[in-house]
């Protein structure tokens, strides 16, 4: 070590006690100070989060992303000195996709927003294709319908509403009029209200309800549609939601709200628009594997009791999954890093799961739940992180009612800097749904999510298109990261075991609420 970085190294561990009386420690806890310093002081977020996000991007299950996610998750742990596993919990639909270019060429030229659906067709070969746009027209009856079928080959259709303005709500709140407001509010619910009725038009009389978009778009295909055009907008500037294709042999796509907008305004005016398609992308011949990766630090008095640090590694595929879920991962990667440094030899073991196929319905939290009945037994809490940046702000207690003097006991160990803006809410919603603790949960074991705040998350990257590195915020993620390390060392040490008693909440109506039962983990994308 250089002459220079040794005094910079000592005058940082000199200036400590006046960090950290500055940052509300209640306690002289020698580990949580340790933490503190390797968290917030020597933190590696930023590091690390750059190489995930940035270098190896999306992580869609049943690509070469989410795999190889996986293989820099282990390596970075072993360079930790934490052990590391790969959980097979079954396979997904292989995919990859390339080029992907939509362009309007008549009735003039323009380049088009576009984004390809996940696990989508490509165009015959990756090679570029040329159909006119079409949306569905009022059709009267089912022979109707079979009729513009028979009209829709070689073209490309849009199939849901369009939007009537792409103006992110607040901004018409703060500076419409009350009744232009209104009176857009009732044209998009007209649109959309069209839109839906036209779409079921081409469903057959007594398709089960269950069944009736994949009807739709086995009837697309069938009838040779180039491609489909859909728009799931995210009610903000330039951003959609990404999700996967229901097309088997026509290329699927979301475009931009004000795109998606001029080739319906074009198509729907009689004006003759027509585009250009090129997509390249390639199913895998059979289903890939599909795994979790669990690190773990061995307890010392009680390896069979469990602290389960917890985050979903896959995302969509539309942008980096910056916030859904880079920023879960890198939160537990670095708590695990900061555990090893001020807390090696834990009183209880201390595991973390990075879970894949989250985004098709927690599989793999539930296949880990199936598969390790002693850890469910065992559990002393999981903490889940998954929504987005921002500082922690709000502690749930599930339901579980004896959970709640353990839950606040933890959280009165840390200084008042990380908990200033923490809510606890105990004993909490019952079985607050959304994410991968639920898979605790439904085994009425005590899991917990480590949340941040919702509104823009939900708007701007949840799922869209604009979820890349730029929006963390990396202050928050060091203190979230510091936070999860010392909640884990705090239940660790906890004498006592944490209750699970669930408490009997009400719904409206004045009923009791059931428990959630866990359904069972979807193993493979098409059942054997």
């Amino acid at each position: 070590m250089s002459a220079r970085r040794l005094v910079a190294r000592v005058a940082t561990f000199l200036a400590l006690p006046t960090l950290l009386h500055a940052q509300g420690f209640r306690s002289a806890d020698s580990v949580i100070r340790r933490m503190y310093q390797v968290g917030m002081q020597e933190s590696q977020v930023e590091r690390l989060g750059q190489v995930l996000i940035d270098s190896i991007g999306p992580r869609l299950s049943g690509t070469t992303g989410f795999t190889n996610a996986g293989t820099w998750l282990e390596r970075t742990y072993r360079s930790f000195g934490i052990p590391v596993r790969r959980e097979q919990y079954g396979t997904w639909r292989g995919w990859q996709h390339g080029t992907v270019h939509m362009q309007l060429i008549a009735p003039r030229l323009q380049n088009l927003e576009v984004e390809i659906l996940a696990w989508s067709p490509g165009t015959p070969g990756g090679r570029p294709v040329e159909g006119d746009v079409v949306v569905i027209p009022p059709l009267a009856d089912t022979a109707a319908a079979s009729a513009w079928l028979k009209t829709v080959r070689g073209k490309f259709v849009l199939l849901t509403a369009p939007e009537l303005m792409c103006r992110a709500p607040q901004e018409l709140e703060r500076n419409a009029r009350p009744a232009t407001i209104a009176a857009l509010n009732a044209r998009r619910s007209e649109a959309r209200v069209t839109a839906q009725q036209r779409i079921q038009s081409l469903v057959p009389p007594n398709t089960p309800v269950a069944d009736r978009q994949a009807v739709v778009y086995r009837r697309l295909d069938e009838a040779g549609v180039m491609g489909v055009g859909t728009l799931t907008w995210s009610n903000g500037w330039g951003v959609n939601k990404i999700f996967g294709a229901s097309t088997e042999r026509a290329p699927s796509l979301d475009i931009s709200c004000e795109d998606y907008g001029l080739l319906h305004r074009l198509a729907s005016n009689g004006q003759g628009p027509r585009v250009r398609l090129t997509a390249e992308a390639q199913a895998a011949p059979t289903e890939v594997p599909m795994f979790n990766v669990v690190a773990e630090l061995k307890g010392t008095e009680l390896p069979n009791e469990y602290v389960l640090l917890s985050a979903h590694l896959d995302s969509w595929h539309g942008a980096t999954g910056a916030t859904d879920n880079g920023t879960g991962t890198l939160t537990m990667l670095e708590a695990m890093r900061i555990l090893k440094q001020a807390y090696p030899n834990p009183r209880r073991t201390i595991l973390v799961g990075h879970w894949g196929g989250e985004e098709q319905g927690a599989i793999g939290s539930l296949s880990f739940g199936e598969d390790h009945p002693d850890v469910i037994d065992g559990l002393q809490v999981a903490f889940n992180q998954d929504n987005g940046t921002w500082r922690v702000e709000l502690l749930e207690g599930q339901g579980f009612l004896g959970a709640s003097a353990n839950l606040a006991r933890w959280v009165a160990q840390l200084p008042s800097s990380m908990t200033d803006s923490v809510q606890l809410q105990l004993p909490g919603p019952q079985a607050n749904s959304g994410s991968d603790h639920t898979s605790f949960l439904c085994r009425g074991a005590p899991a917990f999510r480590l949340q941040s705040s919702y509104s823009e998350y939900r708007q701007y990257t949840w799922h869209t298109n604009r979820d890349t590195w730029d929006k963390v915020v990396l202050d928050d993620l060091k203190q979230n990261a510091t936070m999860a390390a010392m909640l884990a060392y705090a239940a660790s040490e906890d004498r006592e075991r944490t209750p699970r008693t669930q408490a009997t909440l009400e719904v409206p109506g004045g009923a009791a609420r059931p428990w959630p039962r866990c359904s069972t983990a979807r193993r493979s994308f098409r059942p054997r």
